[in-house]
């Protein structure tokens, strides 16, 4: 939930599912939370401002949109999609990447009702007119495309974006074959090539113009003169999903890290698949503890190590009555949605990570003479915080996590078997080591795994080595 770039997540451990917390009242015969597919799909807690055009836009990605019913006086709206398929598509996304329209938190669930029926009001009547000129719009392909090659500008590039998160991005209008990305002129740019020019041409209706995150990394989406894209290797820079079997080149890391391959975990980065909206992610954690009596203190120092990775971490607090549960406070939402990204569905300590949006829009301290037994901390002032600084480079640093970490501000007198061993001693297997050849204040470390790398994150980042010299772990792009 979002208020005044404040954001707020539940961390969960355990297996269990998680929900998006809808009520179980009642409206005109819908169950809330029915997980019963059904073509029509139920819309709650819509801005009050909220237009036709913004509703069917959440669907069209997903199918045909073939009727739709707006009931503005309670926030709500029916959408009926073209097949169950579409309908059953559109909410799992939508479970995954909660929908942000206008700052507010859009729920979406199937319905109870099988087929819409709408009678000829005013209000249905305009309706109607939005949903035939959006459907046109999006399905028409009597008007051929220029081309089957999109041409991307990022502007205003704030946080970093990369090419996994353009393909998570476009691949919402249809399969991405190929794609390039560059720099020009100073621009962070990409070349995208569709099989058709339909998905081109709904792509570019529905993204251009669209901010990759609130209030900045514009996307500018032109037809390219191109026909067809060229790519020579798979690695960060370029990609051909049509030719596997191509070189990396150059020693770039290979298609894309196995975190982004999970079944509905978003890319990097998440964006609008639809005009007027963005997207906030759910963030959430497992944590298998040793024993009830150490939780707090191994959520807390996850928490606050884990995360300053991905952003600064505000406040945490476990909960009092289930105490595998936790709220984390990220400095704002934009680091909350790049901490998601890259952690939901990670493994730590043999359980998966689980996130979800909170209800609280803010961690409260406790009140003065409260004490909470120590499960809320304040870690605003904290010495650790990564982003602090405007544009800081570590934004440019931000990376999945990986079995090779990177690891800087290491004093010279430390030698390849004291870190070696430092990192062993957990119980972790270190397989490969290597020193920065021009720097040796830089190394690369390659754990035994993704899970040991996240653990060893958690226990060294921040490790003093003497001399003045705290150790500074990050996840690595590269591979030893």
């Amino acid at each position: 939930s979002f208020s005044g770039g404040v954001f707020t997540y539940l961390i969960h451990v355990g297996e269990g599912t998680v929900t998006n917390g809808n009520d179980s009242k009642k409206f005109k015969g819908d169950v809330r939370g029915s997980g019963v597919p059904s073509r029509v799909i139920h819309i709650r807690r819509l801005p009050s401002d909220i237009t036709e055009a913004e509703v069917i836009s959440l669907g069209l990605p997903f199918g045909d949109v073939t009727n739709l019913l707006m009931l503005k006086a309670k926030n709500q709206a029916f959408l009926e999609m073209n097949s169950e398929e579409a309908a059953q598509n559109m909410v799992g996304y939508y479970s995954t990447v909660m929908p942000i329209i206008r700052h507010h938190p859009v729920y979406v669930q199937f319905s109870n009702h099988k087929e819409l029926k709408t009678d000829n009001s005013p209000n249905q009547e305009r309706a109607q007119a939005a949903l035939r000129a959006l459907s046109t719009s999006h399905v028409d392909t009597a008007v051929a495309a220029p081309s089957t090659v999109l041409r991307v500008v990022v502007e205003n590039l704030v946080y970093p974006v990369t090419l996994d998160a353009l393909c998570q991005i476009f691949s919402k209008f249809g399969t991405v074959l190929r794609i390039i990305v560059f720099t020009k002129n100073s621009q962070f740019q990409a070349l995208l090539q569709y099989p058709d020019g339909a998905s081109a041409q709904a792509a570019k209706l529905s993204l251009d113009g669209q901010n990759i995150y609130n209030g900045c990394c514009t996307l500018r989406i032109s037809f390219s003169k191109l026909t067809s894209l060229n790519v020579k290797y798979n690695n960060e820079k370029s990609r051909d999903f049509t030719r596997p079997d191509l070189p990396s080149g150059d020693s770039q890391p290979t298609m894309e890290h196995p975190a982004m391959a999970t079944a509905f975990t978003p890319g990097i980065i998440s964006a609008a698949p639809y005009a007027g909206t963005t997207h906030a992610f759910p963030p959430a954690f497992a944590i298998q503890p040793a024993g009830k009596s150490h939780l707090s203190g191994r959520v807390h120092s996850t928490m606050s190590t884990q995360k300053s990775v991905y952003g600064d971490v505000m406040r945490v607090k476990i909960l009092f009555n289930k105490k595998e549960n936790a709220l984390v406070q990220m400095s704002d939402s934009t680091q909350a949605q790049l901490a998601m990204s890259h952690l939901n569905g990670q493994r730590l300590h043999e359980k998966p990570l689980r996130i979800t949006l909170s209800k609280h829009t803010s961690v409260q301290l406790p009140r003065e003479g409260h004490e909470d037994q120590g499960l809320t901390k304040d870690y605003s002032n904290s010495p650790l915080h990564r982003f602090k600084k405007p544009g800081s480079k570590n934004y440019s640093n931000i990376f999945p996590p990986s079995a090779t970490l990177h690891l800087s501000n290491i004093p010279p007198s430390v030698v390849e078997d004291d870190l070696k061993m430092l990192f062993s001693s957990s119980g972790a297997m270190v397989k490969a080591f290597k020193f920065f050849q021009k720097d040796h204040k830089m190394a690369l470390i390659q754990m035994g795994s993704v899970e040991e790398a996240i653990e060893s994150l958690i226990e060294f980042h921040n490790h003093d080595l003497g001399e003045n010299h705290h150790l500074r772990v990050s996840f690595s792009k590269s591979s030893i």
